[in-house]
């Protein structure tokens, strides 16, 4: 089978899944990236890593027409962050193409717009039969219901940075720094640093011990940072800049539980991936759109209701007060990442959705859950 995966640029987030595609296929798979990385991304570590199946046109514009052909001629193209005039002419032969998506609808549009954009996305997705999506959120396929397109036609997916594989999982939770507390972000309205402040406000109030870090920058840090020394926190909230990956990994080894704030804005959150195979017991807002995926509440971490600060704190106090559940729980989200969530697992399972349309079960149901399971159009959560 011929695959090509078209985005906007290979980072360590896309690498892993890339990897394990050409492991499997060897020179039937290539990548086609379109667009450099941004110098905001490439300040926190980012990069493009060359590979032998990498096409980078924005690098190289000779290279447009070979990329063309390749999408032309695959049997599966995945496309993601990249124009739709790449993949038109291929959409218009009807070729098995699938859509990479994270939610459209990252705020909540104005009644009077849905029309038009219902208009707009059926004539972009839903008038070619061979098109499917893959949900790079859970919220994904309830955004398309909205404009009708993809109907019956969509399968849970995600990223999949890479997957670290301990000799004793018992033994990286031991060596965990009691009651630490780590989040990990842009300083971002979205990301809301805010929240983690007003829980450390709490905890030091009924004279827990513990300590928050928190990594990242961004347009919001100084006045988090005046926020924390208002509250008197300094014993307590440590920042600690930007850092790379490794870096970052490093951190999550090291702590108890991950707390993840953001909003609906967040499409996807890698760092939920990363923190679960850091056996990290994870306290998730359920907005995010990766959290129903993967978090499965009161067994591999905990999902807060989005905005509700009492929620929140309850339930990060519950972990600090009960050490033997937290580490069943940072346990489960490591076998999560490392035996369901990954992109050798991801890989394997596209394949074979793939295969299935191709001989002509058009909306096949392979997965009962996981990775290309069938989506579903509404999330429900009882807090």
């Amino acid at each position: 089978m011929k695959v090509v995966f078209l985005s906007n640029y290979i980072n360590h987030h896309q690498l892993p899944l890339a990897d394990a595609f050409f492991a499997i296929l060897g020179r039937e798979y290539n990548f086609i990236a379109t667009a450099p990385i941004t110098e905001e991304r490439k300040q926190l570590g980012w990069q493009q890593e060359p590979r032998s199946y990498l096409f980078d046109i924005c690098e190289n514009t000779k290279k447009i027409g070979v990329a063309t052909r390749l999408i032309n001629e695959a049997d599966v193209v995945i496309w993601g962050s990249a124009p739709l005039s790449m993949v038109q002419e291929r959409l218009k032969m009807g070729k098995l193409t699938f859509r990479y998506s994270e939610r459209v609808y990252k705020e909540e549009p104005p009644f009077y717009q849905m029309p038009l954009r219902a208009i707009k996305y059926f004539w972009q997705f839903g008038r070619y039969k061979n098109l499917y999506l893959l949900c790079a959120s859970a919220y994904a396929a309830g955004d398309y219901a909205r404009t009708y397109t993809f109907l019956n036609k969509v399968y849970k997916w995600g990223y999949f940075p890479a997957v670290k594989r301990y000799e004793d999982i018992s033994s990286l939770l031991a060596q965990k720094q009691k009651n630490s507390i780590l989040w990990v972000a842009r300083f971002l309205a979205l990301k809301h640093p805010e929240a983690p402040i007003e829980i450390a406000k709490r905890l030091a109030a009924e004279g827990y011990d513990f300590e928050l870090n928190m990594i990242g920058v961004g347009e919001e840090l100084e006045k988090i940072k005046a926020l924390a020394v208002a509250e008197g926190l300094s014993e307590h909230v440590h920042f600690l800049g930007s850092m790379k990956p490794e870096g970052v990994r490093e951190y999550m080894e090291k702590s108890e539980i991950y707390l993840f704030t953001s909003d609906r804005g967040e499409g996807w959150g890698a760092v939920l991936n990363e923190s679960m195979n850091s056996a990290c017991a994870v306290v998730a807002s359920h907005a995010i759109g990766s959290v129903p995926f993967l978090v499965k509440d009161r067994e591999n971490g905990l999902i807060y209701q989005d905005g509700n600060i009492d929620d929140l704190y309850k339930k990060v106090k519950w972990l600090l007060e009960h050490s033997a559940e937290r580490a069943k729980m940072g346990e489960a989200a490591y076998r999560t990442m490392t035996e369901e969530w990954n992109a050798e697992n991801a890989a394997k399972r596209f394949l074979v959705l793939a295969e299935a349309i191709l001989e002509g079960n058009t909306h096949p149901t392979l997965f009962t859950e996981g990775v290309c399971s069938k989506a579903e159009t509404r999330v429900n959560f009882v807090f």
